[in-house]
């Protein structure tokens, strides 16, 4: 089964950032909002690890997409204008990261209309795109998404390529994705609040893992989306490690290295696309 990408591509990949921030940490538990040391960890991702990930992406020439929770996107609007500055797309993630199947369905749509209009008020633009907290999404979500005018979502598993949610509302663009190319599955780990599996992987296990993974969606014509989360990803070691998977991935012929936004607007143009 191929996907009928442009002519001359083979495959597309997306490098996507989860900007969670404090939002990660306080929808755990209000509790640890005194707790210096994990807001600490929490807070190296917008402090450290983005600006070093936008310096990456400037000197290798690609736009990425990062899914910013509302109140990331409040205690750090400087942050978030300047991600937007250099080319590469904001979408919503939440507002406090909270599980969608563990809001109402009021306070999920009110948790989106608040984000999109801080994200508005940030950038002079209306994101387009969602990734709900924790890939969580509930069986209603999409339908409230298309009500709100986004364009596509990316929390589904049941793909490797994009392809056309049907609604009651309209059509919605789903670029899905999978546990295996998630920096959060190698490298989370904190003590409290508990996080992770309890082992820290190297920097050369996951770089296998996601370079044998690009090559195969590759040779089958599908889509790379991989989802990093800049408290993780953003520390030295494993910059350097995406700064050697994104050359490998430009070494090959026909791939399209670029944001969900425009392979969801690819996916909106063609005459019939593609249902899952």
């Amino acid at each position: 089964m191929t996907y009928p990408w442009p002519k001359g591509i083979r495959c597309a990949a997306t490098l996507s950032f989860d900007v969670d921030g404090e939002a990660g940490i306080l929808a755990v538990s209000p509790k640890y909002a005194n707790s210096l040391s994990a807001l600490s960890w929490a807070r190296y991702g917008p402090k450290v690890g983005v600006p070093r990930i936008l310096d990456l992406l400037k000197d290798k020439g690609v736009k990425a997409s990062f899914f910013v929770p509302g109140y990331t996107a409040e205690l750090y609007p400087e942050l978030i204008k300047r991600i937007y500055d250099e080319g590469h797309e904001i979408g919503v993630h939440g507002y406090l990261h909270e599980k969608p199947s563990s809001l109402g369905d009021i306070e999920e749509e009110a948790a989106l209309v608040k984000t999109l209009q801080i994200l508005k008020e940030i950038t002079g633009e209306k994101p387009v795109g969602y990734r709900a907290p924790w890939w969580d999404m509930k069986t209603s979500s999409p339908a409230l998404l298309v009500r709100h005018g986004m364009a596509y979502d990316s929390s589904l598993m049941d793909d490797d390529a994009p392809y056309t949610l049907t609604t009651d509302d309209g059509d919605l663009v789903e670029l899905p994705l999978h546990w295996t190319n998630d920096d959060w599955e190698q490298f989370a780990f904190t003590v409290d609040p508990p996080t992770g599996g309890g082992v820290i992987e190297t920097c050369a296990k996951a770089y296998e893992l996601w370079r044998e993974e690009f090559e195969g969606l590759y040779h089958y014509n599908r889509s790379f989306v991989l989802t990093m989360h800049p408290e993780i990803i953003g520390r030295p070691a494993r910059l350097m490690m995406l700064g050697r998977l994104i050359d490998h991935i430009q070494s090959f012929e026909g791939v399209w290295l670029t944001t969900c936004g425009d392979i969801a607007q690819y996916h909106l143009s063609l005459e019939a696309p593609v249902a899952s």
